[in-house]
């Protein structure tokens, strides 16, 4: 691990876990009720579940070791998937107070951070009340504010925008403009209300993000805490539940058998279920690919809105030029129906474009093709889920892949706090 501090470090892709004050000191009385049906998380001594319009959503993973919640400094990987099943585990408290979240960044060597949330992440696209949705929507971007200003040069976040009702996610768009911390809007890549992306109800969005400079903070979450079907992840977890056994028929020697059968045995063969849940592993990089292909290039997001800014996170990065090359040859020979012409050159529009990507110090294509990676890509810690990893893990890896020092400081810090808009600072020696 590297003990030397290479460059200032801005983590691009870091999370934030919702405490109950969201709901029961930010959120506007009038709303506590319907709030809390819309959407709660529960977190009592024996049961944890996730609300969203009244269906409680059970944990599918080891309710014990809160993996969303659970690395801390000085922890790896190996420590992580040893922990104990069988014994309670709390959760990090940087995780939700800011003075904690310092120290661990100061640890890691991180000077700046960008929080995304968790619980909103899971549910908040999916409340069905739009006045609702908006109350939520302010009472988590109000919490948000007073977290970050704990250390406003630090700590920097997505806002919350209740996409149910246009007219209510431009008005707080507007609103969040004003407050420092903000600097992007949270966006899910699913359905909503049936509708995904490519849909022209969303364009007076792309609209506004652009006119003010705030950022799409593109990322997606499988859905393991919450009924909703859109995203791909539960599609695999059914896929996971289904590769439990198989069935064949064979032939019975000797004929009939004695009670007047057809002479099939029916014989079951258990096959051994898949080690480990297939959603978070997959699904953050298919509904990526998705977001970018069919939205931002597909549907001609990123000709319309040329000066919008994007951060796609959580997805890593290295899928980005096979996506760009089969757009590059289908756009040319596949004719798109849409309502706008789609331009046959997403490759040159790609580089030209302000979309970038989060990645992992561990992707081996990036660190082979720094050249043609350097300019697109932001790191990201993922603090405090299980799979976190630090600056100087980062910086090691990047270091013995021979990456030049001018990319690793891109890389590690200079283009997200560009793509974000924010003044670049160091504040972690090494």
């Amino acid at each position: 691990m590297s003990t030397k501090k290479l460059c200032p470090v801005f983590d691009a892709d870091s999370h934030i876990v919702e405490p109950p004050e969201v709901w029961t000191k930010y959120l506007e009385p009038e709303y506590r009720t319907l709030g809390k049906h819309a959407l709660w998380r529960e977190e009592g001594e024996y049961n944890c579940y996730l609300k969203v319009n009244g269906h409680m959503c059970r944990d599918t993973m080891n309710p014990n070791i809160p993996r969303h919640a659970i690395w801390r400094p000085g922890m790896t990987w190996d420590h992580v998937g040893n922990l104990d099943p069988n014994t309670r585990h709390a959760a990090t408290e940087g995780a939700s107070d800011p003075h904690a979240r310092l120290r661990d960044m100061d640890a890691m060597g991180v000077d700046q951070a960008f929080l995304y949330p968790t619980w909103f992440a899971e549910g908040f696209h999916l409340v069905e009340d739009p006045d609702v949705a908006y109350a939520l929507a302010r009472a988590y971007n109000n919490w948000m504010a007073d977290f970050c200003q704990t250390a406003p040069t630090r700590l920097f976040a997505a806002a919350m925008i209740p996409l149910q009702n246009m007219d209510y996610a431009v008005a707080e768009l507007r609103r969040v403009a004003s407050i420092l911390c903000f600097r992007g809007a949270f966006i899910r890549p699913m359905f909503i209300e049936g509708r995904y992306f490519t849909h022209p109800y969303y364009d007076p969005l792309w609209a506004e993000l652009e006119r003010s400079g705030i950022t799409a903070a593109v990322h997606p979450t499988p859905g393991l805490w919450n009924p909703e079907w859109t995203s791909h992840g539960p599609f695999f977890e059914k896929i996971k539940n289904r590769l439990h056994q198989r069935t064949f028929m064979s032939e019975a020697g000797g004929g009939p058998s004695a009670g007047g059968g057809n002479g099939a045995n029916i014989s079951f063969f258990a096959t051994p279920p898949l080690g480990h849940p297939i959603a978070p592993i997959l699904s953050p990089w298919l509904d990526n690919h998705m977001f970018v292909s069919s939205s931002l290039i597909g549907f001609t997001v990123m000709q319309r809105y040329p000066q919008m800014k994007v951060v796609v996170a959580h997805g890593k990065a290295s899928w980005m030029e096979e996506v760009i090359e089969k757009m590059e040859a289908s756009t040319r020979v596949v004719p798109l129906l849409h309502y706008y012409p789609v331009r046959t050159d997403p490759e040159k529009m790609w580089e030209e474009g302000h979309v970038l990507l989060g990645f992992d110090a561990e992707e081996r294509l990036i660190q082979k093709l720094p050249h043609i990676f350097a300019e697109k890509v932001v790191w990201g810690s993922r603090y405090p889920h299980h799979d976190t990893t630090s600056a100087w893990d980062a910086m090691t890896t990047l270091t013995l892949a021979q990456v030049e020092a001018s990319s690793i400081a891109r890389m590690l810090g200079k283009n997200a706090a560009e793509q974000f808009g924010v003044k670049l600072v160091q504040t972690v020696g090494g």
